[in-house]
């Protein structure tokens, strides 16, 4: 290959060597910039180059022109960007846009979906004047329910009534059935009247609700006065009674012979005691419930207690059960001078609060006194006024400030078993009230030797604390034998002949005259 730097140094010397050879490489040099296809670049168009590589010579005027023509060219790329919105088909039948807006009103569409069918108001304009107050409703009728642990009082207060009013209501009802004994989850229908001046509360002009099963309360306002009715509700107290044959199952086969499920509840824990349900009854059995049952003139019903169980296999009896004085159901199987009585015993289960245990059973470092002590039972952390549920069914011991434990509340289950919880910010029972599995006794506070809000919850068996988590809450049946007046067994055994002779559906000849409870 020719190249013309070996030629000049091969046959030229001296400085017209040196002059012949910078001429040379100042032409290769203006000769570098071509086009792409070889053509020549010229020299006045170089300083208006348009097209760099940015990656070269970076804060140079080519750089920046380069760049320039980069952001140009995104502009005129989006600039010619398509439109993709959705595009309106055209109608069937071409209508002004006055018809179409017609069209759109007049169809049914979900609310969901931003409807407006019908016709609409136009916005308002000068001729509309403000009203400077707007007149309320003369009454105000509404449904009100007492919830687990709830105060009469504040709930009718919620509902709208005034202190006055309420206070009244609660002393009247009160004289007519004990406020304890409305269950919670009763609804009262509540009318409130017009009020007698602004920001006054509404009076109470009606209230009705269903106090007892057989018992209905009316307080309306008469002649200014709150005034209350009672109106007894007729009620059929006649036993009821299921029979039938175990098929695949005992539980199934009942639910199928149309047994409450409570009855069968019953019935399985009577039975629980005396077989072992799953291997001593057979497909075949047959099976006997009665159970008091009351129907009121509404149609509404409610299932009492068990008054008798019986399974039969063959024609004889396996277990029969009765319920007699004192409420205890009686094994009448080997009657002779003893009657097997049934003993329930409870033991303690479920969650007293919605919480996480912060800390154990045991001993510790108390967190405020600064030395190691028994702690007597289990803390759960949980949010200042967090519900605090008894953990079964018992009799409130307690319910007051309680030294270190500060609001505290103390039930007794039976068995010698009873729970304790402390630090609450506030009490919702009373001493002397029953409470049921799940109720609302209080709520979580930080009272008493506390670092901060949480649930100190104790076990007591025999009035010894023991772990609560060693122990579970749960009702079992056992029988003993117990010895009994002649005279006793007799009218034992007449009861039982009594009400075995009841048929399915009738009523027990002077059921109301003998005693179950």
């Amino acid at each position: 290959m020719f190249n013309p730097h070996d030629q000049l140094d091969s046959g030229l010397g001296g400085p017209t060597a040196g002059v012949a050879a910078l001429s040379l490489d100042q032409a290769i040099a203006d000769d570098q910039p071509r086009a792409a296809f070889g053509r020549k670049t010229p020299r006045r168009h170089r300083r208006f180059d348009l097209v760099h590589d940015l990656a070269e010579d970076i804060g140079s005027a080519r750089w920046y022109r380069g760049l320039a023509t980069m952001l140009g060219l995104a502009v005129v790329a989006l600039a010619f960007w398509p439109d993709f919105s959705a595009l309106e088909a055209a109608t069937s039948v071409p209508a002004a846009r006055e018809i179409r807006d017609e069209y759109r009103r007049q169809t049914i569409a979900p609310l969901a979906f931003g409807t407006d069918a019908g016709r609409h108001m136009d916005f308002a304009n000068d001729l509309v004047r403000p009203l400077a107050s707007a007149p309320e409703r003369p009454a105000i009728q509404l449904t009100a329910t007492l919830g687990a642990g709830d105060s009469f009082g504040r709930m009718l207060q919620r509902a709208g009534v005034g202190g006055e009013d309420a206070a009244q209501a609660t002393q009247m009802i009160a004289a007519a059935v004990p406020i304890g004994d409305i269950a919670p989850g009763t609804r009262f229908s509540i009318k409130l009247g017009k009020r007698l001046a602004p920001g006054m509360p509404r009076p109470l002009d009606k209230l009705d609700f269903r106090a007892r099963f057989d018992l209905a309360l009316d307080i309306s306002r008469q002649g200014g006065a709150l005034a209350l009715a009672k109106k007894p509700i007729a009620v059929d107290e006649t036993p009821l009674r299921i029979r039938g044959t175990v098929g695949q199952g005992l539980y199934r086969s009942a639910r199928a012979s149309g047994a409450p499920v409570k009855a069968i509840q019953q019935y399985l824990q009577a039975l629980d005691g005396q077989l072992n349900l799953e291997s001593d009854i057979l497909s075949g059995d047959r099976f006997d419930i009665i159970v008091a049952y009351k129907r009121s003139a509404g149609g509404e019903s409610e299932v009492g207690p068990l008054l008798y169980a019986g399974l039969d296999r063959g024609g004889k009896p396996r277990a029969e059960l009765l319920r007699w004085k004192g409420g205890q159901l009686m094994a009448a199987s080997g009657l002779g001078s003893t009657i097997e009585q049934s003993v329930q015993t409870t033991r303690p289960m479920g969650m007293p609060v919605n919480g996480h245990m912060t800390s154990g059973f045991g001993l510790r470092r108390h967190p405020i006194l600064g030395y190691t002590r028994m702690h007597a039972g289990i803390d759960f952390g949980a949010a200042w006024g967090s519900p605090i549920f008894a953990v079964s069914d018992g009799m409130v011991s307690y319910a007051g400030r309680h030294g270190g434990h500060g609001n505290y509340v103390r039930i007794e289950h039976g068995g010698g078993l009873g729970t304790g919880y402390g630090h609450m910010s506030r009490i919702a029972v009373a001493p002397g009230t029953r409470v049921r599995a799940g109720q609302v006794i209080g709520y979580v506070g930080s009272t008493g030797l506390s670092t901060g809000p949480h649930l100190h919850y104790e076990v007591y068996e025999n009035g010894r604390t023991v772990n609560p988590l060693a122990v579970r809450f749960a009702t079992t049946t056992t029988f003993v034998s117990a010895a009994v007046d002649p005279k006793e067994l007799a009218a034992f055994k007449a009861r039982l002949a009594q009400i075995k002779s009841v048929r399915p559906g009738a009523a027990l000849a002077d059921f109301g005259n003998a005693s179950t409870d």
